[in-house]
């Protein structure tokens, strides 16, 4: 059977919009928010560096995705996108309060609860992609891929802004209880439009990473995600120790990331988005990774010289952190999308997702390590090397995929 689209989806991206917030203030929790109060507690950098393997769940849920996605589409029955989203929407808030009764600087307890919460966000998040694509049709994966990208910048204002604003402002406990709260209410919308999705009652398909892994397609999309997730992001676990070591208050940071992520982030979103309609994808990757090797060796520059002052340092670093970023990853998300079989994209995205929190993992321990031992000078001149050594590679991989392509509404990606 073919599978029903959504013909009217402003309700429907309204409510995927919600989880994609609520995943990104999670996210911005940890790896935003957390080094930086870390840091202040008095934790050392290559134990802040650790704070990437709390997005070890986001690394190994291709493992269960098969699972969660046959479990949603069922071979006879509904839809079950909505039952997922609850049960896991429930436990990230409970982890987020059991998260505020521990001190920042027990990081070893705070750990183990966060990556329960990162266990239960990125299961909904294989029930949340996979409901996108297969619900959309195709003419407005470009709406889902701006909800993606712009929900990732706006949760990151709240989980990386509103949060250490609290933080410094209040307490960590008051903190982390609101994004609890926060958490729950960006969950609802979906609960309410999910219900009124046509489903289709019988599947012919059933997922499973046999049939994703048999795609070259895929596999040179995997290939291509390592390579600019880890040129682009490597540095983003030291930013905000970055800051704190350069005399900037917890207050002042939250403040900065939150503007950063809420304006300069959404509205990189949507000029990248408009730069993919014009150029296709790899233009806008090999720039991004451009941009981002200029700036990383400004940052580089200002520590070793010290000639810039913090105002400067500041809005460097947040051009990095949040408006290189968003350019970047709308197109990398882009080629997800259109690379995902909509019959089981749940499994297909989550493989892309995988790869990129992979390498987030990896770069962000071997990040800490480097900062601590040879200085942030040092460690923000490899990074820019890396970015701008990718370009090439990038060039070589990414495929050359416009919005503007003319595609069958209900057509598969072919397997």
């Amino acid at each position: 059977m073919a599978m029903t689209k959504v013909q009217k989806p402003g309700m429907l991206l309204a409510g995927i919009t919600g989880l994609y917030i609520a995943q990104s203030v999670i996210g911005g929790v940890t790896w935003t928010s957390l080094p930086a109060v870390m840091r202040e507690a008095g934790v050392s950098l290559d134990r802040i560096g650790l704070v990437s393997l709390i997005a070890l769940p986001w690394v190994l849920k291709f493992l269960w995705a098969p699972m969660i996605e046959r479990y949603r589409l069922p071979r006879n029955g509904g839809n079950r996108s909505g039952t997922i989203v609850i049960f896991g929407g429930l436990a990230s808030a409970v982890g987020l309060i059991a998260a505020g009764v521990l001190d920042p600087a027990n990081w070893m307890s705070l750990f183990a609860v966060l990556v329960v919460v990162a266990f239960a966000a990125s299961t909904v998040d294989i029930a949340c992609d996979g409901f996108a694509v297969q619900s959309l049709a195709q003419k407005h994966h470009g709406w889902a891929n701006a909800a993606q990208v712009g929900g990732a910048y706006l949760g990151s204002a709240v989980g990386g802004g509103l949060f250490l604003y609290l933080v410094g402002t209040s307490n960590w406990q008051i903190a982390a209880w609101s994004m609890a709260a926060v958490v729950v209410l960006l969950g609802l919308p979906f609960l309410l439009v999910s219900a009124r999705v046509p489903t289709e009652q019988s599947r012919e398909h059933v997922p499973s990473l046999l049939h994703s892994l048999r795609r070259p397609a895929l596999r040179q999309g995997l290939f291509a995600a390592a390579i600019f997730v880890v040129a682009l992001k490597v540095s983003l676990g030291m930013i905000g120790p970055f800051l704190v070591d350069a005399g900037v208050d917890l207050a002042t940071i939250g403040i900065l990331n939150g503007t950063g992520s809420l304006v300069i982030g959404s509205a990189a979103a949507i000029f990248g988005g408009a730069c993919v309609r014009a150029w296709g994808t790899k233009p806008v990757l090999i720039l991004a990774l451009i941009l981002q090797a200029s700036l990383l060796s400004l940052l580089a520059v200002s520590r070793i010289t010290e000639a810039l002052p913090v105002s400067v340092i500041m809005i460097i670093a947040i051009a990095s952190s949040s408006g290189v970023m968003a350019f970047g990853f709308v197109a990398l998300y882009a080629q997800f999308m259109r690379l995902s079989d909509s019959r089981q994209a749940g499994v297909d995205f989550t493989l892309f997702q995988c790869a990129d929190a992979a390498v987030s993992i990896v770069g962000g321990v071997i990040a800490g390590q480097i900062a601590e031992v040879l200085g942030y000078g040092i460690f923000f001149s490899a990074a820019a090397a890396l970015a701008l050594g990718a370009v090439p590679f990038i060039a070589k991989v990414a495929t050359q995929e416009s919005y503007s392509l003319s595609v069958s509404d209900d057509a598969h990606v072919a397997p």
